[in-house]
């Protein structure tokens, strides 16, 4: 039975990180095992203290689980088509029952209170079913009360309260509640989790007629939605699945994008490489800026321009921070949680991020492209904007040449990152190209020789003519995946003969001095990058489809590259899950890794998809 699993599978306690679907309300999200068991959830908000955290801690970190009863039964979990609505099928030999998770979206004109419904219902047969809710509230350091109430049960902790509302009896277990309930065919249960304290919620359980209102219109929703890409060739259906994904990643009160929403799901198997991922960098959300424009999504990239420019104008003359809460604020200082065992026993636990205080100057480049894009193809920028820009240009003028932490976050000390170096050039690119278009002032003698002297910085001491490469950082002669954004961002000819040159040595495997892996890509050599971390990694997805991307373009001296850079997509989407998602990077054997899902990963397979479908042209 294709993508059919048995349940029970976990490592150390934790449903692989692969193993989930997500839904969400452009406020939050939620994963949810292929077994059905919700096991992350920060409410309401990405950004806040987790209510689930079983994909941390399956003893301690909470979870909400409807499943059949026993366990053993084969389940299937999939996307209802062009929706982010998530379906787990379970199948016995009594029956087959059907769990629909999502939260509902509101179609235009109606307004629905924030809530996760999630309906179990009998399609044949008939099945016994087993429920079990066990919130941890702020990452399983607050205690709660339970309280039992006429329709259901209310959760009460000193920051938060949430209510469970079901006609299912509910019976309390500890510091949650437990059901047990049978279905025939045709028969249906529904649990919606929402905010608030109540004396009784009985008039918040939803029917079946009323929980299929909000299915229907929440199916609408997504579809209307997707109505508007308008991308049309090849891998369609997987484009999408990721324009989804990051769709979900939004938040939509601001505009701002994060770049996952799980923290400490590690980099490698039970290691210490475990980051919290629930915030805005200005990196992420303006290349997904870029692949929403690129398939059609004017709309989010000019909810995204209108929260850079209010944080620009916050700034003033110094830098701007890297990273951002999803209102704006600063991010929260790193903070570890020893009482979390970690996925897979991957500790320590981290929440906050101490990158927030880090000096990366690529940022500068990344936040200029897609400025310059969107004022091409969504909006002209307004001259405040502009301002507050220049300013920025201009301390990008004065402070490129300084040693920075890089795109890659390093904890071993400042270097000057040739890819750094790259995205000041592109910064200063972008605002010289964007005022001679719109005629908009600015010290243009200046920002010129400035590019030109970055430029040939990079020529020359990026350069190492003993690997035939550019390396990751001057005077160090380690390979970076990041230099293959060259040619992507038009610093040097896709062609060139250094850039060809630079693509076959990345391309080469790791024991002959590359960073290639059966079409998998490193993002460096952990060894000779001493990032000031311990442990190995797996190869990062965002740079498998930066690798096709460079291939795409450099197709056009070497044909031989086409073919290779489409098996290579190709092979990536097989190391998507069963439900087309992705986690931060691949792991040796093949299992996820990292925060999930990724953004940066979903949304270079957008980018690659559409030049190497563009560059494949009407071949097929």
């Amino acid at each position: 039975m294709a993508g059919a699993t048995q349940q029970g599978n976990v490592v150390n306690g934790s449903v692989p990180i692969e193993n989930h679907g997500i839904i969400g309300d452009l406020r939050t999200v939620a994963l949810i095992g292929n077994e059905g068991t919700l096991d992350w959830l920060c409410f309401p908000y990405f950004d806040s203290p987790s209510v689930f955290a079983a994909l941390l801690d399956g003893e301690k970190g909470g979870h909400w689980r409807i499943a059949p009863d026993p366990d053993g039964v084969m389940t299937k979990q999939f996307y209802w088509p062009d929706t982010n609505v998530l379906v787990t099928r379970f199948y016995s030999p009594d029956g087959v029952g059907e769990l629909v998770d999502f939260m509902p979206m509101a179609r235009q004109g109606r307004k629905y209170e924030r809530e996760v419904l999630r309906r179990v219902r009998v399609v044949r047969g008939e099945m016994r079913f087993r429920l079990e809710c066990f919130p941890a509230f702020n990452y399983a350091r607050d205690t709660h009360e339970t309280r039992l109430i006429h329709g259901g049960v209310c959760f009460s902790s000193k920051t938060l309260e949430l209510t469970l509302a079901s006609s299912v009896p509910l019976r309390k277990e500890g510091r949650g509640v437990s059901a047990h309930f049978t279905l025939h065919e045709n028969q249906s249960a529904v649990f919606t989790l929402r905010e608030g304290a109540r004396l009784s919620c009985q008039e918040l359980v939803h029917s079946h007629e009323s929980a299929e209102v909000l299915f229907r219109d929440t199916v609408d929703y997504w579809r209307h939605w997707l109505s508007r890409c308008n991308y049309r060739g090849r891998w369609r259906e997987t484009v999408q699945r990721s324009a989804l994904a990051l769709k979900l990643l939004t938040y939509e009160p601001s505009g701002a994008i994060v770049a996952a929403p799980t923290c400490s799901l590690p980099e490698s198997p039970g290691g210490t490489r475990n980051w919290d991922y629930r915030f805005c960098w200005l990196r992420d959300a303006a290349f997904t800026v870029y692949a929403f424009m690129r398939i059609g999504f004017k709309q989010e990239a000019a909810a995204f321009m209108r929260w850079v420019e209010a944080r620009c104008a916050e700034q003033g003359d110094g830098p701007l921070p890297l990273m951002f809460r999803l209102d704006g604020s600063r991010v929260p200082d790193e903070e570890e949680l020893a009482h979390l065992h970690g996925y897979g026993g991957a500790r320590p636990v981290r929440i906050g991020n101490a990158a927030a205080d880090q000096l990366q100057l690529d940022i500068y480049g990344e936040l200029m492209d897609s400025v310059y894009l969107s004022n091409k193809y969504v909006a002209p920028i307004s001259y405040d904007f502009w301002r507050h820009l220049r300013r920025m240009v201009d301390w990008v003028c004065n402070h490129w040449n300084q040693p920075d932490e890089g795109i890659w976050e390093v904890r071993g000390g400042r270097r000057h990152f040739v890819y750094s170096k790259l995205m000041c050039w592109v910064a200063v690119d972008r605002a010289i190209r964007l005022a001679d278009k719109r005629s908009l002032p600015a010290d243009r003698p200046r920002w010129l020789a400035v590019r030109d002297s970055i430029f040939e910085e990079i020529m020359t001491q990026g350069w190492s003519q003993q690997r035939g490469a550019f390396i990751q950082a001057y005077d160090r002669e380690a390979l970076d995946a990041a230099n293959l954004l060259m040619p992507l961002v038009f610093f040097l000819s896709p062609v060139d003969p250094r850039m060809l040159s630079t693509l076959d040595r990345i391309r080469r495997p790791p024991s002959e001095g590359g960073l290639v892996s059966d079409g998998l890509v490193f993002r460096y050599d952990v060894d000779a990058t001493l990032d000031g971390i311990a442990g190995r990694e797996g190869t990062f997805n965002l740079c498998s489809f930066w690798l096709v991307e460079a291939m795409t373009r450099a197709s056009v001296a070497r044909p031989d590259l086409l073919e290779e850079a489409r098996l290579t997509f190709e092979r990536m989407l097989g190391y998507a899950n069963h439900v087309g998602l992705y986690a931060e990077q691949t792991g040796m054997s093949g299992e996820a890794l990292g925060n999930f899902p990724q953004a940066l990963t979903h949304l270079s397979l957008i980018s690659s998809a559409y030049n190497l479908d563009r560059t494949l042209g009407g071949r097929d």
